[in-house]
């Protein structure tokens, strides 16, 4: 079920596959506009050791670090996540995984000094988040999603931002699951009528 199969080329394939097969907005919005999302990207989901490890996880910690030190060149607002539950809003949660995530931490790749951390209980990032009040305060309208993983948080994620009334940006390869299936079918999904699909170079361009 797991697999190490993100790299620059397999996304671009992803990509190009995406590329005519439904209509998408241009990129035609002011830049003051967007925000950066990085989900999750949490110690339990890098190590090797964690059953919920994800093997290409470290494929995208680049392209986050990039996109992150764009932002923060251009004075735009990057927002962490951090999973964690308790007993009382794990809900199903609890039943379907094998254990909750009580106690973690982002990875030390990334410094969030000085920039929103959200914790969230579910995979969505707004149930029951500041998140949706913090964009409204900064006039945010457009959102960029990374992080892990890609079917379930990022996914679930970029179809709330969709209900609530903010585009999204789908970072094919800033974003990570346990193999290219869940990663695939989630792109192609959302590419239609949901989110974007675009690459980390594509926005620093």
């Amino acid at each position: 079920m797991k697999e190490n199969y993100l790299t620059k080329a397999k996304a671009t394939t992803i990509k190009n596959e995406m590329a005519g097969l439904f209509k998408r907005p241009q990129l035609e919005f002011p830049c003051h506009s967007f925000a950066l999302l990085v989900l999750d990207m949490q110690e339990f989901f890098a190590n090797p050791d964690s059953h919920a490890y994800i093997p290409s996880f470290n494929a995208i910690v680049p392209e986050i670090s990039t996109l992150i030190q764009a932002f923060e060149k251009n004075n735009l607002p990057v927002i962490f996540t951090k999973h964690i539950n308790t007993e009382e809003n794990a809900g199903l949660m609890g039943t379907w995984w094998r254990d909750i995530i009580k106690e973690d931490s982002i990875i030390n790749d990334f410094n969030t000094s000085g920039h929103v951390v959200i914790e969230k209980s579910q995979y969505d990032a707004f149930y029951n988040t500041e998140l949706e009040n913090i964009l409204n305060s900064l006039n945010i309208k457009n959102l960029v999603i990374t992080g892990v993983m890609t079917h379930l948080c990022c996914e679930t994620t970029a179809r709330s931002a969709f209900v609530r009334g903010f585009n999204s940006f789908f970072v094919i390869d800033g974003t990570a699951t346990y193999n290219e299936r869940f990663h695939r079918n989630t792109v192609y999904n959302l590419s239609h009528g949901f989110s974007v699909p675009i690459m980390a170079e594509e926005l620093l361009s």
